[in-house]
Parts: structure tokens; C-alpha cells; sequence
């Protein structure tokens, strides 16, 4: 008996190894045949199944191919996501595929893929494990994870590559007893089982998500030169605060734990960033200490007042090392809804305010409102969507743009061309891309069916 889940009854364990299956979204008329001939040059294929309808039996225009190694279905996503399996086909669309009772998939995007955790010896320095794992691919950073209270080693490192396949790469051939596994966040339950090694790692997962976590792309966002020498607590007397090495960051927005940790590990010597939720009010805040006070005095002389994203002022104030901020976290919000009515919600859309990424052309031209839509594009905002004019300002640089919308009350939105090639460009373009700290998606629009279950599947 067939369903549309991607899974075979009769099929042996689909899940062994975990990730080593891929879901694709390609046209009606793609045979088995052609998926096989395309997709057989990354690994060991065990299984291809198009999916069809049960009464018709014709294809649903999806299909999953099963590999022998979670590598192989990596680099087969990597390698396929966007590309034509023939001259008269779309661009196809390709996942990892999840369990049977997930209702999404892991894109090329998705940062979980790339991270891993390693038992290490506690004698390896950062560089040590650096040189045990680039073989397998780029690495973008690594953090081993020590004591609080004595900076110890705990014997444990979290690597980061930069594409799935590597991080595949990494755990199927490294030495078997770094015991490599695929780091999963600290809000994702465990995958079952009971080893005594993977509760170890399982244990450790909550605190490496609070150790240090460079992004080179936030370097963008705030780039700055730091001198400490002259930042101490007589520098800062004058303000008549009291000083301590705990930092409060209150925002208009919800903070997002990533995003801040990586603005305030700019500054050297973070020791936590903890994104914290308030029953009592919708603005967001953050508790930040640092190993050292000059660190807090500078991160606050920087990032108080500080527009992140553009238009959204951050406070950052001292919080006292006894007290849980309570009572300043009510002051500060309270000055933001005073303050709120006079100053503009977002940034104008000029040139020298957009932050991304992405190699974005010069402004167009946009094309006639009553001009005939070629192609519409599908776009996922992360974590919230961007403001409607700095959206047209990005999408209108492709030329032949008529027009750009958010749906209201969602993370998402579309943009609609006049010419084909534009909208491919935008895709090529901004896909996986960070503008004014948020991250886009841009694909292909589905037909409003398709669109709404993935708005669904999505939020």
C-alpha cells in the first residue's frame, strides 16, 4: 500500500543511516528512470520511489531516492537543489528527507546538518581539532567546550563545516573514537536509544550552544576596531552607573538566541547570551555576561543604541551581578513605548543602509503595475519579515519587478516579474542569504494549494 510519506512498507530501515535519503520535487512527467541516471553519480543508490496516486496511479510529482551513506544524500541536495533534470523540465527542488511523522525537510540551508560533536583528548587545543577534521571538508569554526569555573577541557568539541556533506564526511570516516555525532540544538529532544555515550553528549549540548560562536557574516552587521587599554571602571564613572560585568539588552523585536549571541561575541570575552521570554510584555530581552568588566563597558558603549536590524534601537544597560533585572527590564521598556510614537519603525531604504551578504546590482526600474507576471517568487523570512520598502528596494534590483507583498500576520511573501530571467537572478541571487539581519529564502511559487500547505508545514 502506497502514501505520500516516503515510505515503503516493505522497505527495510529507510532511517539507517539517518539522513541518507533525499526528497524531490520534480515534474509529473520525471520517470524513475531519469532520477536513477541523474542522482546514481553521488553514491549507492538502494531505492528510488515516485510517488503516485492511489487511484490514478499517476506520479505526484515527488519522488525519494535512498542512499547508503548520509554523505551521499548530502551532496546529492548540495548538487541537484535548483538545477533541470532535462531541457523540458523546471528546476527541481531537493531535500534531506525527515522520520515518517516529520512535516518538513531539511534544505541546503539548514545549519543543523553542518555541526558536529566530537569526544576529544583533553590536551587538544581548538587547532588540534582543526587539523583532525579538515580533511573532510572546509571548517567554518570549532569550539571545544570547557569548565566554568576552571577552564578545563571537558573533553568535547563542537565543529562546524560548511556544507552538509562534509559534516557527513566527518562522522562516517573520522577515527571511531572521537565518537562523532550530528550536533542537534539545545530545544530538539534526543532520537531515541540509551547509549551512555550519546546522554554524555546529550548533556553537553545545552552548554555548547552557549560557547563561542563566530559567524563571519556578522562581521557585516557590526564591524568595528576594539581597544581595551583604555576601557576600565574609572573610564565609565562619570555615567554614575553601577558597573558589573552583566549586561541587560532589552529590543522592541523578539530577540533571536543566535543572532544575539553572535552580535555581543563580537566583543571578546562573552561568556553567555540568553535570549529570556516575559509573560508580562512583547518586547525581548536578553541577559549578556562577560568574562571581564572593560568587555561589558565596551559592548555597551557600542551596542546601546545600536539599530539591529536597521530601524530596531537596542538598550543595553548594566544589571546588577545580585539582582535578576526585573525592575530594570521594566524601566527600559517602559522609556521604549514612551520613546516608540516619535521615532520610525524601520530604516529608510537607501543604498548605505541595507546589510547583506548577497552581491545585490544597483537599483532598477520596476516594471508597469499592469505588466504580465512571468514568474512569482515564494519568499520565507527569518526570524521576522523584512519591511515592505526595504523588500521592494532588494527585489527591484533584478530588473522587470512589478511587484512585492508580505502576507499578512506570516513569515512569508511574494515578488512577481515581468521577465523570467529577473526572477531566476533574484533567486540565484538572495537565496540563503542575510539582509539587515534577517535570512531569505527565494524560490519557484508553487499553485495557492501547494503554497498554503507549505505556509502550514512551514509555521
Amino acid at each position: 500500500m502506497e502514501d505520500s510519506s516516503g515510505f515503503r512498507p516493505s522497505g527495510g530501515n529507510l532511517e539507517d543511516p539517518p539522513n541518507s535519503r533525499v526528497f524531490l520535487v520534480v515534474s509529473k512527467y520525471v520517470t524513475e528512470d531519469l532520477i536513477r541516471e541523474r542522482f546514481s553519480d553521488f553514491g549507492d543508490i538502494q531505492d528510488i520511489w515516485v510517488v503516485k496516486d492511489k487511484q490514478t496511479k499517476e506520479s505526484k510529482g515527488i519522488a525519494f531516492v535512498k542512499y547508503a551513506k548520509s554523505s551521499q544524500a548530502c551532496k546529492a541536495m548540495e548538487e541537484m537543489h535548483g538545477r533541470c533534470l532535462s531541457e523540458s523540465t523546471k528546476p527541481i527542488k531537493v531535500f534531506i528527507a525527515q522520520s515518517r511523522g516529520s512535516t518538513s525537510h531539511r534544505d541546503v540551508e539548514d545549519e543543523e546538518l553542518t555541526r558536529i560533536f566530537v569526544m576529544i583528548p583533553k590536551s587538544y587545543t581548538e587547532e588540534d581539532v582543526k587539523q583532525k577534521f579538515k580533511e573532510y571538508g572546509q571548517i567554518e569554526y570549532c569550539s571545544i567546550i570547557k569548565n566554568k569555573n576552571t577552564g578545563e577541557s571537558k573533553g568535547l568539541a563542537y565543529v562546524r563545516f560548511l556544507k552538509p556533506s562534509q559534516a557527513a564526511l566527518a562522522i562516517e570516516n573520522c577515527d571511531r573514537s572521537f565518537k562523532a555525532i550530528l550536533a542537534e540544538p539545545k530545544n530538539k529532544g534526543g532520537s531515541g536509544g540509551g547509549a551512555a555515550e550519546n546522554d554524555y553528549h546529550n548533556s553537553a549540548r545545552q552548554e555548547a550552544m552557549m560557547q563561542h560562536d563566530h559567524a563571519a557574516a556578522a562581521a557585516t552587521v557590526f564591524p568595528y576596531e576594539y581597544d581595551y587599554a583604555s576601557y576600565d571602571k574609572s573610564a565609565d564613572a562619570r555615567t554614575q552607573e553601577t558597573i558589573s560585568k552583566r549586561l541587560i539588552v532589552v529590543s522592541r523585536l523578539p530577540l533571536i538566541q543566535e543572532q544575539a549571541h553572535n552580535l555581543f561575541d563580537l566583543v571578546p570575552g562573552l561568556e553567555y547570551c540568553e535570549v529570556q521570554r516575559d509573560p508580562y510584555n512583547s518586547f525581548g530581552h536578553a541577559i549578556v555576561q562577560y568574562q571581564n568588566i572593560s568587555s561589558a563597558i565596551y559592548a555597551k558603549f557600542k551596542l546601546h543604541g545600536f539599530e539591529y536590524p536597521p530601524g530596531n534601537r537596542l538598550g543595553v544597560s548594566y544589571l546588577n551581578d545580585g539582582g535578576d533585572g526585573s525592575e530594570l527590564l521594566r524601566k527600559m521598556a517602559s522609556q521604549m513605548v514612551a520613546a516608540q510614537p516619535y521615532e520610525r519603525p524601520y530604516a529608510s531604504p537607501v543604498t548605505s543602509q541595507l546589510q547583506t551578504d548577497a552581491a545585490i546590482p544597483s537599483v532598477k526600474k520596476k516594471a508597469p503595475s499592469d505588466a504580465q507576471s512571468k514568474e512569482r517568487l515564494f519568499i520565507v523570512f527569518n526570524p521576522h519579515p523584512l519591511p515592505l520598502d526595504v523588500m521592494e528596494d532588494v527585489f527591484c534590483r533584478f530588473g522587470n519587478l512589478i511587484e512585492v507583498y508580505i502576507v499578512p500576520g506570516k513569515n512569508v511573501g511574494y515578488a512577481r516579474y515581468a521577465d523570467l530571467s529577473s526572477a531566476n537572478d533574484a533567486i540565484a541571487v538572495l537565496h540563503g542569504k542575510m539582509v539587515n539581519g534577517v535570512k531569505l529564502k527565494v524560490m519557484q511559487a508553487d499553485s495557492p494549494r501547494d503554497e498554503s500547505n507549505k505556509r502550514q508545514r512551514t509555521y
